[in-house]
Order: structure tokens, then C-alpha cells, then sequence
């Protein structure tokens, strides 16, 4: 189990009111999930954008059972038929981008695990971002929960946005470009942050 102690610590000395988020959330329990390959969690990424989680762990689910409950390799992806893939609830378009990311797999464009951990953040982004149908916020999600970077905060994310309006009882939510810039002094630790702006209290 990792601790996070070093990063609350310099959370929670910020102000009073992130003091009391991580008071009243308790201790970071935060896991990175267990696809270790880039090409894996953007797969799974895409399955799960605009769903509610547990729809996306059903079309996860019967995903994986075509391949014996693994993840396929780009090759087998890249001959699954449309139908079958139609079947696991992937859309037309998400279908078309699984495909691509698995083609992006083969031909170099997304990087294996130990190339992507040697990448800087925006060099990641903006190589993975060439996909069609991959966005900012599907790499920032595969860089905080596949490669466990503590320093990423997607500023574009409605949960992180809006933990930050309940954290500082605002009238409206901040812009992605203020949040952003407000973000900056949550470093080295802005997943952490993000992490627990995800569980502001309501």
C-alpha cells in the first residue's frame, strides 16, 4: 500500500479549507489500475468516456471475455469484426478509435510502457493526441491511473471542476484555463489534489 503522507501533508498546509477536504476524506487511498501497457488503458479510456462507470465495466467486461478475459494484442483487436465489438456496447466511433489505437500500437505512435514512462507529459499528450477520438483528458487519465504520475491535474475534468467550486463555496465553477493556473501551486502533487477534489464533500 503506498502512502501518500508527504503529499497531504502539503495539501492540507495550502489553507484551512484543503485541510478540512483532507480531514473529512481521510488518509489518500488512491490505486493505479492494473493495465500496465499505454495501448491497454487507452482501450479501456475509451470504452468508458461519456459512461457512467459501471457501463463501462460491463463493456470492459465483455470485451475482454472475447479474448479469454485478457486483453487482446493490437493484431487481435485489429481482426475482431465490427459486430462483435458492436456487441460488447463500443459505439460505431468507439469503434473506429479502439481500432486505431491498436494500429497506433503496431506502428509505434502509442509507445510501450517503458517508452511512455521515459516521456514527458506534454510530449505524451501531444504525440497520443494524434489519434482521432483521443482528447487531453483520455492521456491524462492513462498518466495518472496506468503510469501513477503524482503531477497531472486535468483541468478539464467536471469532477475536479467542480470539487473546486464546493472547496471554495463559489458561485460558479472556474475555467479550465483558471483552474489550471490556480492547479500550479498544488505542485509537485496535483493527482492527489485532483484525487481528492474528485470526493469533495457535496
Amino acid at each position: 500500500m503506498h502512502t501518500y503522507q508527504a503529499a497531504t501533508d502539503f495539501l492540507s498546509a495550502i489553507d484551512d479549507d484543503w485541510a478540512r477536504l483532507i480531514a473529512t476524506v481521510g488518509p489518500c487511498t488512491f490505486e493505479a489500475r492494473p493495465e500496465q501497457e499505454p495501448y491497454q488503458a487507452l482501450v479501456r479510456a475509451v470504452a468508458y468516456q461519456q459512461l457512467h462507470g459501471k457501463a463501462g465495466d460491463a463493456i470492459i467486461k465483455r470485451f475482454l471475455a472475447i479474448y479469454g478475459d485478457k486483453y487482446p494484442t493490437p493484431d487481435q483487436l485489429l481482426a475482431t469484426e465490427f459486430d462483435s465489438l458492436r456487441a460488447c456496447g463500443f459505439s460505431a466511433r468507439k469503434i473506429e478509435t479502439i481500432k486505431g489505437i491498436a494500429d497506433g500500437a503496431l506502428n509505434g505512435l502509442v509507445p510501450c510502457r517503458v517508452d511512455a514512462d521515459a516521456m514527458p507529459d506534454e510530449e505524451l499528450i501531444n504525440r497520443l493526441i494524434e489519434l482521432k477520438g483521443i482528447g487531453r483528458w483520455t492521456v491524462e487519465m492513462l498518466m495518472i491511473f496506468t503510469l501513477e504520475r503524482l503531477d497531472i491535474l486535468p483541468a478539464d475534468d467536471f469532477g475536479v471542476v467542480q470539487g473546486y467550486k464546493r472547496l471554495k463555496n463559489l458561485e460558479s465553477a472556474p475555467s479550465r484555463k483558471e483552474i489550471a493556473e490556480i492547479g500550479k501551486s498544488w505542485s509537485p502533487y496535483r493527482t492527489i489534489a485532483s484525487w481528492y477534489l474528485w470526493r469533495a464533500p457535496k
